[in-house]
Formats: C-alpha cells, sequence, structure tokens
C-alpha cells in the first residue's frame, strides 16, 4: 500500500491521548484532584500549549512543586487512578484500526502513558498487532530512543511506517525526523493551538478523522 509521494507504507501506528483516546474525562479529574474549576484548567492548558512549554507546567500553575508521579499514586491510593474505557474512544478508532489489518498492514498503538494506561488500552481488544507505552519502553516521546524502539517493534525501515499523532512537537516532528511517514490528526488542544505552525509542513499528511487516513492508504 502506497500514500502519495511516499514509499510504500506497511505499518501504521497510533499516538494514544487525542489520537485514539478522547481525554476530556482524565482532564476532568485532574482539575477535581486539584480543586480548580474544570474550565480554570482547560484554560491554563491553553496557555501553556500557545507558549510552547511542557504540559506539566500546567499544574505548577495552581500547585508549584508538583509531582506527577507522586500524585497519580495519590490519586490511585484515592480510588481515582487514571482510568478509560470504550466509551472514551474517539468513534472512528475501531473502523479505522479493522480496516487496516484486513488490508494487511500491521498495526500499532504506542505512545506516552504509564503502563497502568496501558492495560486499559489493551483492555479494549482494538485490532492492533503491537501495544506499547513509554513505560514499556524506557522512552519517552519525543526522544529519539522512543522511535527507535518503535521502529525495531515494527520489523520494517522507517519510511514503510506511518506515525499518526495529534501534537507537532511530540508526534509529528520527531517521527520525521526518524525518517517515518507522518499523518497530523487535528483533533484535541494541541492539534487546534499548533494548526498554523510553520513546522507544521513537515507532516507529510494532515486529517481531520481517521476515517480519511484510510483512502490514502487502502485506496478506495
Amino acid at each position: 500500500m502506497t500514500a502519495a509521494g511516499a514509499a510504500p507504507v506497511r505499518a501504521v501506528f497510533f499516538d494514544v491521548g487525542e489520537t485514539l483516546i478522547d481525554e476530556t474525562r482524565e482532564y476532568g479529574t485532574w482539575a477535581d484532584w486539584l480543586g480548580v474549576p474544570r474550565h480554570t484548567l482547560s484554560a491554563m492548558f491553553g496557555a501553556v500549549i500557545a507558549r510552547g512549554e511542557d504540559y506539566r507546567q500546567v499544574f505548577q500553575h495552581f500547585r508549584p512543586g508538583f509531582d506527577l508521579a507522586e500524585e497519580r499514586r495519590l490519586r490511585l491510593e484515592a480510588g481515582l487512578g487514571e482510568y478509560f474505557n470504550a466509551s472514551d474512544l474517539y468513534p472512528d478508532v475501531r473502523g479505522c484500526l479493522a480496516t487496516l489489518k484486513e488490508r494487511d498492514l500491521l498495526v500499532g498503538i504506542a505512545g506516552n502513558q504509564t503502563a497502568r494506561a496501558g492495560q486499559f488500552i489493551r483492555e479494549l481488544h482494538l485490532p492492533a498487532d503491537v501495544i506499547a507505552t513509554s513505560d514499556d519502553w524506557g522512552a519517552e516521546k519525543p526522544t529519539p530512543a522512543f522511535f527507535d524502539k518503535l521502529i525495531a517493534s515494527a520489523g520494517m525501515s522507517p519510511e514503510e511506517i506511518a506515525y499518526v499523532g495529534d501534537r507537532l512537537d511530540n508526534d509529528i516532528l520527531p517521527a520525521a525526523d526518524a525518517g517515518l511517514f507522518t499523518v497530523w490528526i487535528k483533533r484535541g488542544p494541541w492539534a487546534f493551538a499548533q494548526a498554523d505552525h510553520p513546522e507544521g509542513r513537515r507532516a507529510h499528511l494532515r486529517i481531520d478523522t481517521l476515517d480519511a487516513l484510510l483512502r490514502p492508504f487502502i485506496g478506495d
């Protein structure tokens, strides 16, 4: 299968948050945990993204010295650990992955997620050949080590692998640097905040939904 202007693509890997999973519920849970209105957290999230800062800076604005790993542990102890299920999947996910597999493409899911989140992903029983998190690999995006692991898991050359993500900084640019075919999906706060960034031209393909991914890789 070939995407226009690219080498044959034999594998398609997907980011998780805001690519496959709508994270609205998780953002809301963090706002409740911090004791701030949900719209206030959303507004600060947007400001941090617009400034090009790491998303973890959001928490520092409300609670200086915030330790994300420790707060995740405390949430878990309180019975409020991170959680998602099929209701948090974007509606175009399952059909897209199934169609790609039916056309003999390797389908992978790989993102910056905890081991706990990885278990939830596996429990969704999505049609994927590879499911891995940054915790599993001991490497996070946007580091080259993450994409080295991804390429090794596919067992293919980089130009035969597409990576689909919502973030220019964490997904598209480092995947392009690794030699992958990049697909930028416009959903979630990062995609909209970064939409007009000049380096967005490095995305080989831009889509609004996963349904739009199918024609370039499988045809009519």
